[in-house]
């Protein structure tokens, strides 16, 4: 399976709009809990959809993970598990700040950590400053940070246009402040998803061996990686969510019961099949976006790490994108969305500038 920069770029945008979207489904959502909806979308994230397609599409998926090393499983399993604390509070994030915005600044430190520290840890980061690729990677990462700068700027500029009760409007819970914090939080630990994949690089060497003993020309061999890494996230999302449940008396909600949160003056029914169809298209559509990353990562050849830029830099023009859709910035000045297509400019650059350094690193005849 030869490197192919272009096609990986492809399945990375492919990926970042799936990571854009899946929180759209919880809108839908009705009288849920926080913690309800979270945990039966994630269900599907984290259990359901990584071992369907794994086991599905990859022979020998199962005897991959088995076979790997002990500690490489335990350390995709515990990096998974550390990514599940940032996960929870990404969607705290989206809660605080709305979409656009939540998602410029937890993925911004995302990117920075989850695609220098990998290298940085193997010892290969030093290399990059010595090839025309490597410089070419590199500037494409910092075109990528300082795009999420601007867009990080744009959301400021926001934060002083509008009045309280405008963007409560369209971001209920609001609060810049608190916002801020759960995002650096979650976009630290979020970055531990890299860590996971890149520890679990032998079960995918395992894998890989079987996709060509079957003769299948697929960029797939990381899908059973995904299973371990997406486990250990289930685990801290799972137990948080059942504590906040027991906390909130929500537990009721996931068989038609209403949580005293949402006892009010409305008749309307619950609707369990809605709600569950609902949170499972916002499980499967969150999935997608690794699906996709562990196939762009497969393509980006020797640089495979800078994927986790492109990831981040596609998921934050979509959420920008799906931000504007939303009216997230409506009654803001013409400076404020001169700022975010600036921003939106600058993030597709990086990934065409990081692209073109993955395609320099492809020995040609």
């Amino acid at each position: 399976m030869a490197a192919n920069p272009l096609l990986g770029l492809i399945f990375h945008w492919i990926g970042g709009l799936a990571a854009a979207s899946f929180y759209i489904p919880y809108r839908f959502v009705k009288r849920w809990s926080w913690e309800t909806y979270w945990l039966a979308g994630g269900v599907f994230s984290w259990i359901v959809a990584p071992s369907l397609f794994a086991l599905l599409l990859v022979p020998g998926a199962l005897h991959a993970i088995l076979s790997a090393p002990i500690q490489s499983i335990g350390l995709a399993y515990l990096f998974g598990a550390m990514w599940g604390l940032g996960g929870l509070t990404f969607g705290l994030t989206m809660r605080y700040l709305g979409i656009a915005l939540g998602m410029a600044v937890a993925l911004g430190y995302c990117a920075a950590f989850g695609t220098v520290m990998p290298p940085l840890v193997h010892g290969t980061l030093a290399p990059l400053f010595q090839t025309t690729s490597g410089h070419c990677i590199i500037g494409g990462v910092v075109i990528c940070l300082v795009g999420i700068g601007v867009s990080g700027l744009a959301g400021m500029s926001k934060e002083h246009e509008l009045s309280a009760e405008e963007k409560q409007a369209v971001t209920t819970e609001f609060d810049f402040g608190k916002g801020m914090m759960v995002a650096t939080f979650s976009g630290i630990m979020s970055s531990c998803f890299a860590y996971g994949l890149d520890a679990g690089k032998p079960i995918a060497d395992l894998a890989k061996q079987s996709l060509v003993a079957a003769n299948i020309n697929l960029p797939i061999q990381n899908l059973p990686v995904l299973i371990v890494v997406l486990l250990g996230g289930f685990t801290t999302n799972f137990i948080w969510c059942v504590i906040l449940n027991i906390r909130n008396k929500s537990a009721r909600e996931y068989v038609g019961g209403v949580a005293p949160a949402h006892i009010d003056a409305s008749t309307e029914p619950v609707s369990l099949p809605r709600n569950y169809l609902f949170c499972a298209i916002a499980g499967v559509t969150w999935y997608l976006q690794f699906f996709f990353y562990s196939m762009g990562q497969v393509k980006m050849g020797s640089y495979s790490y800078s994927s986790w830029t492109l990831h981040m830099a596609s998921i934050i023009i979509f959420s920008t994108l799906w931000g504007i859709a939303l009216h997230e910035w409506k009654g803001t000045s013409k400076r404020t969305h001169l700022s975010i297509a600036l921003g939106l400019a600058i993030l597709i650059g990086s990934t065409v500038v990081i692209g073109y350094g993955n395609y320099l690193a492809i020995p040609h005849p």
